[in-house]
């Protein structure tokens, strides 16, 4: 209204012209400081507005909803650390067992095997005609086999033997034939020398009876010497046998071995695990005599090896059958558990330590062999530690902070922490038993920030 007032007093002085120059230049400065009265009302009103508006702002900025816990006392297992590697617990190089051009490849690197499967396929068609032969020529020595039985069963029958019967030379029927006559002549001839001695008959006739005693101990020589042929004949037969028998089964052992040919064309996997390098492409030829004939190497990862360095002065706290929890910096987060299975019997003499071997499961297949890692090996006797919620740690780098609630206020801690377990971790240093910690909107804290328990 007053600058409303002020430009229509203007304008009526205007019209009239009745006013002097001093008198304009009056209602003029009237006017001007009138026009700044106003505006410095309406600055004024609008400025405190804002001002108070910003402090209400900023109180109710400064006050942080959190929730919070307790830290507690909990008995924890003692352990020392260490370092480590991991490695495989088993590791092969599959190599083919025959040479020959590769027809089919069925892996890479990165692919998961299991035992049995097929890795890899050669061309077997030389290694089948080479089969085919082998059986081939097993039947062609059956044959053989054939017509030596026959010719012993022949050999037999004319010997009057029957089929698994001994020949024995006395036994032959010629032989046994002129022994007999022997006998008889032996007799004639003591019978007539008695004779001869009574003079009941003459020389000639004894001559006779000793004449045809010695004719028939010729016959017996001769029979012994045909039935000595006879045995020759038969040992033959068998040796004819029992040497076509033989050629059946050099024929059959290389039929085996000319299968086993065809079945060393299909390469098998011999563990399961992943494949980690992979020297094989289709066309290619390979042979088994050639250095480094690999085509493949497995890794098994189910379950890993963990190699420790456990100092000197730390020898006597490791014992088998100990439990141990590992981190790696792939997983800083996370434990994985193992179990001390295998102690090295001597000290490095260089660097001091003992090495020490540890299975670690690994079914997730989160670790892979060649990982650093550092090892916290479990003690016997537990104690006592301070234990905070994971939620109440910020972390910037390498520095962890946590707020200690008091007087609604949040008090910032630099803290060391120690062992994690599960959802809560150790505070080695930085925080007491029963102190109030924030462990909700954390990341909204500074030190001294005003708080708002939920």
């Amino acid at each position: 209204m007053q600058v409303d007032f002020a430009l229509t007093y203007v304008r009526a002085c205007a019209e009239r012209n009745s006013y002097n120059m001093g008198r304009q230049k009056l209602f003029k400065t009237a006017i001007l400081f009138n026009l700044l009265g106003v505006m410095a009302l309406f600055i004024t009103g609008c400025g405190g507005g804002s001002s108070a508006n910003a402090n209400v702002n900023k109180t109710e900025a400064a006050i942080v909803d959190v929730t919070t816990a307790q830290a507690v006392v909990k008995p924890i297992p003692t352990y020392f650390e260490a370092t480590g590697n991991l490695a495989s617990d088993a590791q092969t190089d599959v190599a083919p067992a025959v040479g020959g051009k590769i027809a089919q490849v069925n892996f890479d690197v990165g692919s998961y095997v299991r035992k049995g499967d097929v890795l890899l396929r050669l061309d077997a068609r030389d290694a089948q005609i080479r089969l085919d032969q082998a059986q081939a020529q097993v039947e062609q020595q059956k044959k053989a086999v054939d017509q030596a039985i026959a010719n012993l069963r022949q050999t037999q029958v004319r010997l009057g033997l029957k089929d698994g019967e001994t020949f024995d030379i006395e036994t032959f029927s010629q032989v046994k034939s002129v022994k007999a006559q022997l006998v008889l002549a032996e007799k004639e001839l003591a019978r007539t020398e008695k004779l001869l001695a009574s003079g009941d008959v003459s020389r000639s006739a004894y001559d006779q009876r000793r004449a045809a005693r010695d004719q028939l101990l010729g016959q017996l020589d001769e029979a012994r010497s045909n039935a000595a042929v006879a045995v020759r004949a038969i040992n033959t037969a068998q040796a004819a046998v029992n040497s076509a028998r033989a050629a059946v089964r050099t024929a059959e052992t290389q039929v085996d071995q000319a299968r086993k040919a065809a079945t060393d064309t299909v390469v098998i996997a011999p563990i399961s695990g992943y494949v980690s390098e992979r020297v094989a492409d289709v066309g290619e030829f390979i042979s088994p005599n050639t250095p480094n004939s690999k085509i493949a190497t497995i890794v098994r990862t189910s379950v890993l090896r963990m190699k420790i360095d456990v100092p000197e002065a730390s020898i006597g706290k490791v014992a088998t059958g100990q439990g141990i929890s590992l981190q790696t910096s792939a997983y800083p987060d996370r434990n994985f558990a193992g179990t001390v299975v295998r102690m090295s019997p001597s000290v490095n003499a260089t660097s001091r330590t003992m090495t020490v071997e540890a299975e670690v499961e690994n079914s997730e297949g989160l670790l892979k062999p060649g990982q650093f890692a550092t090892v916290r090996i479990t003690q016997s006797k537990p104690e006592p530690a301070v234990m905070i919620p994971v939620s109440a740690v910020k972390t910037d780098g390498d520095i962890n902070r946590v707020y200690v609630i008091k007087d609604g206020a949040a008090r910032e801690r630099l803290v060391q922490l120690g062992l994690l377990e599960n959802d809560i971790i150790q505070v080695k240093q930085g925080v007491a038993e029963g102190e109030t910690i924030a462990t909700g909107n954390v990341g909204s804290l500074n030190d001294g920030a005003l708080v708002r328990v939920q």
